[in-house]
């Protein structure tokens, strides 16, 4: 995504809950793994252990050696066939990750990590956090150039059928840090699989948080998001999937670095024209760290390799803190491509940054229109449903 300001300076904080300094990872809602979840006895809680596997297709993940693997991504490769179970005991991934490759003779998607499951064993999602620090202008270790934006995620999805509960995906990339790096897209997750849900999970980062993408233009990746917690500053939620947020919470940060509104944006779907559905968002809520008014509800990412999207988001149902510029709560990424031709709307929503003082500058829907804006439509022959 774009960056909205080339010399973004952030104070230092996204790494706090790394550090001995309880507050500084308070101060973003990451904090140090409890001692007592660390260090008890039975690290993957009510999901078995290696000694007592909940299923042949259970592996266990720890970093203190008491799992099959002290890494996600050693668990996940070693995952050879479809339908494992990770469970995932407390602590601190420091690690880029990966589930799901792409068969090179075929050059299509392999499918031995699919209808994969992820769980955090402690049933907090607090206590198991996969991190890293890349960005898009990160250089690489071989020499090769730059990661750019999906090459930042810390985790990627490229498989179908993943399911992740009580987990939290970070990148802690900081621009304060990194002054002469102009590409500060620094993606905590990028997942491209039909069939992908989360429950409870977390998101953490600045620009580009959550990717909620698919493989390919005309794939039509379905996601889901139950009760999750999504954090950044711009762009922090984006891509052309199919994505439902269903109850979930989105925190805008504030900054120290702009003296001005705005600064940032919650959504940039990039859904491709001929797909009818978007991003929905439902019974959630927006709530910000900033000034009132400091931050657009969304603009709509019109990329280069597909010039004809037609972004789509919808918010019904969700309470608009008032960190949310209401006057104008949408704006134009390129001026090529105006918010007024994509396809953004709302309905029923509530608090001060859903006031609606200036009629044309927030589309509503219907309430016929409102009929077909619901989970099932969006979702289609799919129901998630969490599963052991």
């Amino acid at each position: 995504m774009p960056s909205h300001h080339h010399s973004l300076q952030l104070p230092l904080s996204r790494r706090g809950f790394l550090m001995a300094s309880a507050g500084a990872g308070a101060a973003i809602g990451l904090t140090a793994v409890p001692v007592l979840a660390v260090g008890r006895p039975h690290p993957f809680g009510r999901y078995g252990s290696p000694a007592a596997r909940l299923t042949p297709l259970t592996l266990y993940v720890d970093p203190r050696g008491r799992g099959d693997f002290t890494t996600v991504q050693a668990a996940v490769t070693a995952a050879t066939t479809a339908g494992y179970t990770l469970v995932v005991a407390p602590g601190v991934y420091r690690e880029t990750v990966t589930a799901g490759v792409t068969d090179p003779a075929t050059g299509q998607l392999a499918p031995a990590a699919s209808e994969m499951t992820w769980i955090g064993a402690s049933e907090n999602p607090r206590d198991v956090v996969v991190v890293y620090d890349n960005a898009n202008g990160s250089q690489k270790p071989d020499g090769s150039g730059t990661y750019g934006t999906s090459g930042s995620a810390t985790t990627l999805i490229r498989t179908d059928g993943f399911t992740a509960r009580w987990i939290t995906f970070a990148n802690d990339w900081l621009r304060a840090d990194h002054a002469d790096i102009t590409g500060t897209q620094a993606v905590a997750i990028k997942v491209q699989g039909d069939r992908s849900a989360f429950f409870d999970c977390r998101f953490l980062g600045h620009q580009d948080t959550l990717y909620a993408d698919s493989f390919a233009l005309g794939v039509f990746a379905r996601q889901y998001y139950a009760r999750c917690y999504v954090e950044g500053d711009v762009d922090f939620v984006f891509g052309r999937a199919t994505a439902v947020y269903d109850h979930c919470h989105f925190r805008t940060l504030n900054r120290t670095d702009l003296a001005t509104a705005p600064y940032g944006f919650v959504f940039a779907p990039s859904t491709a024209v001929a797909n009818p559905r978007g991003y929905l968002v439902t019974h959630s809520r927006v709530s910000s760290q900033a000034p009132y008014g400091y931050y657009k509800l969304a603009r709509p990412w019109v990329p280069g390799s597909d010039t004809t999207a037609r972004p789509m988001l919808t918010v019904r149902d969700t309470a608009l803190g008032a960190g949310i510029d209401a006057v104008a709560p949408y704006t134009n990424m390129s001026d090529t491509y105006p918010w007024q031709s994509q396809r953004f709307a709302e309905y029923r929503n509530t608090g001060p940054g859903a006031a609606i003082s200036v009629p044309e500058s927030r589309p509503q829907l219907t309430a016929e229109q409102a009929e077909s804006a619901t989970r099932e439509a969006y979702l289609g022959d799919w129901t998630p449903g969490w599963r052991r």
